[in-house]
């Protein structure tokens, strides 16, 4: 069986091919622009998107079977009887949405979406975003009065695009605020809340299934890019925990049928996949900014290229009372704060751009410590978590990541699992099990206990709040 995986993530896109015999490799990639027109406003242009997802199926060639992964959040507004978008790519990271976001705390709002959909309010989420489209998209209430319009996530309108089907699956749907996570449909209340008329929405399918044909090949499976990690890091057992490093930081356990809720912790029950009529739940933290603090830290001349993640012969900055909190998106679990702001804290006359890089990268490392800190409450997070991501290929990192965590880390040398685990999902239709390559995997052991760098670290996290409060 042939399978192409398409990984659609936020900076690129990437194909993977699985081949009969088990060997896998990336034929082809392309990145895509960022767009910024605002402050908090991240953008993509979705005819991009889809000219990079056709480039890297052409690539491939002929399959037996295709996958998508998406980004997740993302999403837009579009034409269903030209398929051409009336919007932009609204990217999870973008946080215009905001002031509606704290009318709807301010209405006690958020009471509903937890029970129903297991999420706080926050702009990250995509039902505030499809609101803002069907609000301010140009044209967008003419097609909605002639039943014409469309809202969704990326993958409904990549979908709707390719292959004439306008569908979503449970793992997407799930990062909306619209579903009901114990149903697995769209909520009406949830739907009334947020001002998103459902018929707008796509039909929500299991994880693993038919999501027509392109060129004659089946789509055989759709899901977010982090639950398509989740399952290529060979997570299937409650208490399974991976973390991938890219644009952001994202930790997802598995809980298994069961819905872990703990609000209080600031962590996401979510779905991980449905195969069938079988639905496996999972736990998610998220880091907003991890690679993308290390691009800007390098736009800005700290570093003149990625070796120098590992030019460190001082002690940890943070030891040195130097710290830096990644909060240029604000902060995610387990605090759900986007008034807090980047901060480095602790800079005297001696300290030059790496100690400035250094404590960015253990920033990055702490706030995800902060993730597991919280997951652990949820689950039985083992002694050993699968890492992976452009981060996890710089030693000084991985080694304060293991000591911060005081657990020890898997560190995958095969750099696609987000589209292997994509392929694996595709795959299932037809009971085939894809094996992760392992060659090259290393694991990192801590150094000592962390946990006194965690209590310093979260004083500089308290001091980046409420920064962006009166913005």
């Amino acid at each position: 069986m042939r399978i192409v995986a398409i990984d659609q993530g936020t900076t690129s896109t990437r194909a993977l091919v699985v081949e009969t015999d088990g060997s896998s490799r990336v034929v082809h990639g392309e990145r895509h622009r960022q767009h910024h027109p605002g402050p908090g406003l991240v953008e993509h242009d979705g005819e991009e998107l889809i000219a990079n997802i056709r480039a890297c199926l052409a690539a491939a060639g002929k399959a037996d079977a295709i996958g998508i992964d998406n980004q997740g959040e993302s999403c837009l507004a579009w034409d269903a009887a030209t398929k051409k978008p009336i919007s932009p790519v609204i990217v999870w990271q973008d946080a215009r949405t905001a002031d509606r976001v704290d009318r709807l705390k301010a209405q006690r709002a958020e009471a509903l979406t937890l029970a129903r959909a297991g999420l706080p309010l926050d702009p990250y989420f995509s039902a505030t975003k499809l609101r803002w489209l069907l609000d301010h998209a140009e044209g967008a209430a003419e097609l909605a009065r002639a039943g014409r319009l469309r809202l969704g996530t990326t993958d409904a309108f990549f979908l709707d695009r390719l292959t004439g089907v306008f569908a979503t699956d449970v793992t997407t749907a799930s990062r909306t605020s619209l579903m009901n996570l114990e149903a697995g449909a769209w909520d009406p209340d949830l739907c009334a809340l947020f001002g998103v008329p459902g018929e707008c929405l796509p039909e929500i399918r299991p994880t693993v299934g038919s999501f027509g044909e392109i060129d004659g090949v089946p789509v055989t499976a759709s899901m977010v890019d982090q639950q398509a990690a989740l399952y290529g890091h060979g997570c299937r057992v409650a208490g399974d925990v991976k973390i991938t490093f890219g644009t952001g930081a994202f930790a997802l356990g598995v809980t298994g049928e069961k819905i872990v809720r703990l609000p209080e912790r600031g962590l996401l029950p979510t779905i991980a996949w449905q195969i069938g009529p079988k639905r496996s739940y999972a736990v998610d933290g998220g880091v907003y900014n991890a690679g993308s603090a290390v691009e800007w830290a390098l736009r800005l001349g700290l570093a003149s290229d990625l070796a120098a993640l590992d030019a460190f012969d001082r002690p940890p900055a943070i030891e040195r009372s130097l710290a830096f909190v990644p909060a240029l998106s604000g902060l995610a679990c387990p605090h759900w704060d986007r008034s807090a702001a980047g901060l480095w804290i602790g800079m005297g006359l001696e300290t030059d751009a790496r100690d400035l890089l250094q404590a960015l990268l253990e920033g990055i490392a702490l706030r995800t410590a902060e993730v597991i800190d919280a997951m652990s409450a949820a689950l039985p997070v083992g002694s050993r978590i699968s890492v992976d991501g452009g981060l996890a290929r710089s030693q000084y990192f991985v080694r304060f990541l293991a000591t911060c965590l005081n657990r020890s880390l898997v560190v995958r040398a095969f750099d696609e699992l987000t589209a292997f685990g994509c392929a694996g999902l595709a795959a299932a239709i037809g009971g085939y099990s894809l094996t992760l390559p392992r060659e090259g995997e290393r694991v990192v052991e801590p150094a000592s206990d962390g946990a006194r760098w965690r209590g310093r670290f979260a004083e500089a996290v308290a001091r980046s709040k409420g920064w962006r409060v009166n913005e």
